[in-house]
């Protein structure tokens, strides 16, 4: 009696929780300053024009994405950890949610078909079998979305990294050149089409609209996507722009030392396939090893 009993409790404080959920409540004062927080985020971000004649997927997302970012606001629930992500690989909150219920209905739908088919192929009779799998799938799915980002954002990070290197190098060229500092700034971001320097361009028109001095804007848009370099290369500017020629060198010593950074993680990288290769060859060694004795041992027996 006592799975039984454990299921229709696990069933009841699921329902109570939904119920709750849903139910309207009063925003508070923290959840009503999220919300004008996010709204002018989104606000300051270039919006991208969706495309004509959108798939299912893309309605559903555009239906589901405000109303599940208005309950989280509604809840206070800010997801400070995330946003960085979503900003680096320029993915709105709202299609962010929208993939997690939709990944997770779709784990919904999956596990009680799994179920069925691991009952037929006699892998479980157990009569909880579907209700923990779809348990595990739904679980799976929503959380399907910040694996995905997290990855992605991994790679973007490392790649605008590399580019910010570039972009002190060629900033210091420029100052070395007689430029004066907003000047040398925007025509480096403008050297490239390339998506970092794309959205560097962005922060310093950004900057100029909102009449603040040009060399804040890496500091801003670093600390938006997360990207330290960034936040150091707006202090380095900055004191480049009080005292000039004094610290200029700087520049090229911070991107010298990104480079040597990037070198040593590239080679750290390569050590760690080379290790992974050694391992393989390794493990086929033994399989032959075994192949070859496996006849001898048969015979002895024998």
């Amino acid at each position: 009696m006592i799975w039984p009993l454990l299921a229709g409790a696990a069933c009841g404080l699921g329902l109570y929780l939904l119920i709750r959920a849903l139910l309207p409540n009063r925003p508070g004062a923290v959840a009503t300053v999220a919300r004008i927080d996010a709204l002018r985020s989104a606000s300051a971000q270039p919006v991208a024009a969706p495309a004509a004649g959108g798939g299912t997927q893309d309605r559903a997302l555009a239906k589901i994405g405000p109303r599940v970012s208005a309950f989280y606001a509604q809840q206070g629930w800010r997801l400070n950890r995330l946003r960085p992500d979503l900003a680096l690989v320029e993915k709105s909150m709202d299609t962010f949610l929208a993939q997690k219920v939709l990944y997770s209905a779709a784990g919904l739908l999956l596990g009680p078909l799994l179920a069925v088919v691991l009952w037929l192929a006699g892998v479980t009779d157990s009569v909880l079998a579907p209700m923990w799998l779809t348990l595990l799938l739904v679980a799976a799915c929503f959380f399907a979305p910040d694996l995905e980002v997290r990855s992605e954002a991994k790679e973007k990070r490392r790649e605008f990294t590399r580019v910010v290197s570039v972009y002190l190098t060629l900033v210091h060229l420029g100052l070395s050149g007689g430029s004066g500092l907003p000047e040398a700034l925007k025509s480096t971001a403008e050297a490239s089409d390339t998506w970092p320097m794309r959205r560097i361009r962005w922060a310093l028109h950004e900057a100029r609209v909102m009449g603040q001095p040009y060399w804040s804007a890496p500091g801003r848009l670093g600390e938006e996507i997360g990207v330290p370099e960034l936040v150091d290369l707006t202090s380095t500017v900055a004191l480049v722009a009080e005292d000039g020629a004094k610290v200029r060198m700087s520049l090229r010593t911070r991107a010298e030392t990104l480079r040597k950074r990037e070198l040593a993680e590239l080679e750290g990288a390569a050590a760690a396939k080379s290790q992974s290769m050694l391992v393989a060859q390794l493990l086929l060694c033994f399989g032959f090893l075994i192949f070859l004795i496996y006849p001898a041992l048969t015979l002895i027996n024998l």
